[in-house]
């Protein structure tokens, strides 16, 4: 199949009438320039349409559905939940995310990774965890995997290795939709950051730590952690070690910013919470895109009112906040992807998956466009909406 004459962008370049020749049989792209067509082949014509990778959103709970708190959740049986999260991941890839990395619930995440894989279930690729690690009571408990100390910590690590988890996940302070939880505390200890972060890499599978306060974000670029979620206090020390360790922050703009804007449902102790961490948020992200900190695109949807489908908003908020329209989109494509390891995803190129995603209009021009693809290709496959038939 050959898509011809689109606008294509794709990591930080625009290039206009580009044609991008797909193999039907492997799903990944051919080539990609001015290309003529094969005897036989399918010629779709995308002049006057615009072509990016699909979206790799860095942070989704498949588990969580946009409720007012978590606790609405945890009394479901497995089965129910196994079910919530196959509906989420299909309104993911639907809303044109083809790629992400799913941040664990009661080791559901890795078997809907291999039923998405062998095409039993719509949904975008997916790099998966089983269950975060906290500490007993800490951030997430509900879900998580409760430890008390380092030899508890590697064991965690272990267990969750032979789950099937693709990475693991370790809260290392207190968060915004747990009660009781402190997001500017510091949970883990030194012995116990080390002792997770030193066991992953053993084990050959990369690390993402939950921290909102900067002392706890320190201590977890220091143990040698890959990813930083939300980054909400930073200061300059913690900046600096960003660069210093070429660490990536998932700044998941959209989590705050939805319980912002539902303060009548939202529980009171999460509105208090986030009047308290909102501004402090934005002004840690444009700190971080001034210094040049690697960022990568990430919602946290399914947090209370962030909805699974509005992930593209999140380009928006970086780009409302510091980053070039561009930069944003590429966040969120090719950045994300190297991010969270999903290989051959969030480029247009020879040999990558033939995610794309097609738009009547120029994203760049209106960010919002990119909330509504006009065909979603998933492995060179229209998944949602359409391409024009010639």
């Amino acid at each position: 199949m050959l898509l011809r004459d689109g606008r294509v962008i794709d990591g930080g370049r625009v290039t206009d009438e580009t044609d991008v020749r797909v193999d039907p049989e492997t799903g990944r792209i051919v080539s990609v320039g001015d290309l003529d067509p094969n005897r036989h082949e399918r010629v779709v014509d995308l002049s006057g349409k615009t072509v990016t990778p699909g979206l790799v959103d860095a942070h989704v709970h498949f588990s969580l559905s946009g409720e007012r708190s978590v606790e609405d959740v945890v009394a479901l049986s497995t089965p129910q939940l196994t079910l919530v999260e196959a509906r989420n991941a299909r309104k993911t890839l639907e809303a044109g995310v083809t790629g992400v990395r799913v941040m664990g619930a009661r080791d559901i995440d890795v078997v809907l990774k291999q039923a998405v894989g062998a095409g039993d279930v719509p949904g975008p690729r997916m790099v998966a965890n089983c269950r975060s690690i906290t500490i007993t009571g800490g951030h997430g408990h509900h879900m998580g995997r409760e430890i008390d100390g380092a030899d508890d910590a590697r064991r965690a690590v272990r267990e969750q290795v032979k789950r099937g988890a693709d990475f693991i996940k370790f809260m290392t302070t207190g968060g915004v939709t747990t009660p009781g939880s402190d997001p500017g505390a510091v949970a883990l200890t030194d012995e116990e950051l080390h002792a997770l972060v030193d066991e992953s890499h053993r084990r050959g599978v990369h690390t993402a730590t939950h921290a909102h306060g900067a002392e706890g974000i320190k201590a977890a670029i220091r143990a040698g952690v890959d990813t930083v979620e939300h980054g909400t206090f930073l200061d300059d020390e913690a900046v600096d070690l960003f660069l210093e360790h070429d660490v990536t922050l998932v700044p998941t703009l959209s989590a705050p910013y939805h319980i912002s804007r539902n303060t009548e449902a939202a529980t009171r102790e999460d509105v208090s919470k986030v009047d308290f961490v909102y501004d402090r948020h934005l002004e840690s992200f444009r700190k971080a895109v001034d210094a040049g900190v690697t960022i990568a695109g990430g919602t946290d949807a399914g947090t209370p009112f962030n909805y699974h489908g509005g992930n593209a908003s999140e380009i928006q908020f970086m780009a409302q906040h510091g980053m070039d329209p561009i930069d944003a989109i590429r966040a969120m494509t090719e950045t994300a992807a190297d991010a969270i390891g999903l290989e051959g995803c969030g480029v247009v190129e020879p040999d990558a998956h033939a995610d794309l995603l097609v738009f009547d209009d120029d994203p760049l021009s209106d960010l919002t466009v990119l909330n509504d693809p006009s065909a979603v290709l998933k492995g060179g496959r229209v998944v949602s909406g359409s391409v024009p038939e010639n």
